[in-house]
């Protein structure tokens, strides 16, 4: 049986794609059936319904708070019947007690080399530190930010010359290719 997933997004969502794409394989062992936005525009909206996936917007500026905020996605996954969720480019941080009720069943993504340039503009701070490569990591989801168990990595080498976009753009095609394989363990139950 195939584990009914989520994807939590704020904007584009390039990293669904690549998952929901994965998933459109017969042998991949998660379903996308919701994709979760915090923000009503967010154009990743439009690719999920255009692939007939079930999409809802939990606005997070329309509640008195966090906890109302979350209660009502949590309602909404409920609905779902959701079993794991993957966040890519979900820009809210969430609460120790949501992160603890889906311990290691969520899962996110996160442009650098983890346990390096945790948190915001990874790029640029990996070409300010001279490192000699970047990449990738997926790991679990824990209350404190960006320090869940790995699942998967990635790198690149850090070219001459490279800006912030075209060290981006490198890292973004290893984010596409990892990420559907550490939901593919995660829902077979390899990690």
């Amino acid at each position: 049986m195939r584990k009914r997933t989520a994807i939590f997004i704020s904007g584009r969502g390039s990293n669904m794609e690549a998952l929901v794409r994965a998933a459109q394989r017969p042998d991949f062992p998660a379903e996308i059936a919701l994709v979760l936005s915090n923000r009503p525009n967010a154009a990743g909206l439009k690719f999920a319904k255009s692939c007939g996936i079930a999409t809802a917007v939990v606005d997070h500026k329309i509640y008195a708070g966090r906890n109302e905020f979350e209660a009502a996605m949590a309602h909404i996954l409920a609905i779902h019947r959701i079993e794991l969720i993957c966040l890519a480019g979900f820009m809210r941080l969430l609460t120790a007690s949501f992160v603890e009720s889906w311990r290691g069943r969520m899962i996110n993504i996160h442009p650098a080399l983890l346990p390096q340039f945790k948190g915001l503009d990874t790029h640029a701070r990996a070409l300010a530190a001279g490192v000699s490569e970047h990449g990738c990591t997926v790991h679990f989801v824990v209350p404190e930010m960006d320090a869940g168990p790995i699942i998967l990595q990635a790198s690149v080498d850090i070219l001459p010359g490279d800006t912030e976009a075209s060290l981006s753009a490198r890292v973004l095609a290893q984010e596409h290719r990892i990420y559907p394989l550490a939901l593919a363990k995660l829902a077979r139950g390899e990690v």
